[in-house]
């Protein structure tokens, strides 16, 4: 009787411990889901309710789930990628700097940088030089990126933070779309930005991108760009995503 009434404790016992296990589960649960949720609901994406794919976690600075081509699936990939767009960003910061600064104080237009001064050589022969000088370093800059998976350590000011690399990151990619801009003025209207922008101030209904020789490609761009995320979202409505995933180019 004593083994059979322990044996009946150990076993209530142990079902009381597998019910409270069972529980305690059930309540820890929807917790860990809600805080997945809401987490997953405060984080900035580049169209609001837009699914970010998986290798995009949030943890890069600007990193706002976008990949349409998917080109950062492969972790050392999307390192490469992410120093990439931090250099070519850095430099694009540079250039808009120079190409504003430039024209205000009076000098030619940046894009006929160096054609209307006198040089030691042909100006063909300088750019072949550069883009050899530029090859090296850049080979050079890439073989210690492979060693350390990090970019040049330089930040006299001690600058280095969660903040200001978002803000890094922010201004780069500003900076290469305002580049953008720059060159298609030049090749539309064979004119600066400083220049451009006083024409369109002087009469900004008829001085502008859409009334310019590519105004009804830039619109249809424009009309493109609105319409996808209705795409992307109707497409996860419809169930036409099968694998769960982020599909921003519908095909």
């Amino acid at each position: 009787m004593h083994c059979g009434a322990s044996s009946q404790a150990k076993s209530s016992g142990n079902q009381t411990f597998a019910g409270q296990r069972v529980v305690s589960r059930a309540v820890v649960r929807p917790h860990q889901a809600r805080i997945v949720t809401v987490a997953a609901a405060d984080r900035p994406t580049w169209y609001p309710g837009a699914t970010p794919p998986k290798h995009l976690d949030g943890s890069l600075p600007g990193d706002y789930g976008f990949d349409p081509l998917r080109l950062g699936t492969k972790p050392e990939v999307l390192e490469w990628f992410v120093e990439a767009e931090r250099t070519n960003g850095r430099w694009a910061m540079a250039a808009v700097a120079g190409i504003l600064f430039t024209e205000l104080i009076g000098k030619p237009a940046w894009f006929n940088a160096g054609a209307e001064t006198s040089l030691p050589l042909p100006l063909n022969t300088l750019v072949l030089i550069e883009i050899a000088l530029f090859a090296v370093l850049e080979a050079k800059r890439f073989s210690q990126w492979q060693k350390t998976r990090e970019g040049t350590n330089f930040d006299p000011m001690g600058m280095t933070s969660d903040e200001t690399r978002l803000k890094e990151v922010k201004n780069g990619r500003l900076a290469m779309v305002a580049f953008l801009g720059f060159a298609s003025q030049a090749a539309v209207r064979g004119l600066g930005p400083i220049a451009c922008l006083k024409l369109h101030l002087e009469d900004p209904y008829h001085n502008n991108i859409y009334t310019s020789q590519v105004g009804t490609e830039f619109t249809l761009a424009v009309c493109a760009l609105s319409v996808w995320p209705i795409v992307i979202e109707a497409r996860k409505s419809l169930g036409k995503d099968d694998d769960g995933g982020f599909r921003p180019i519908p095909f």
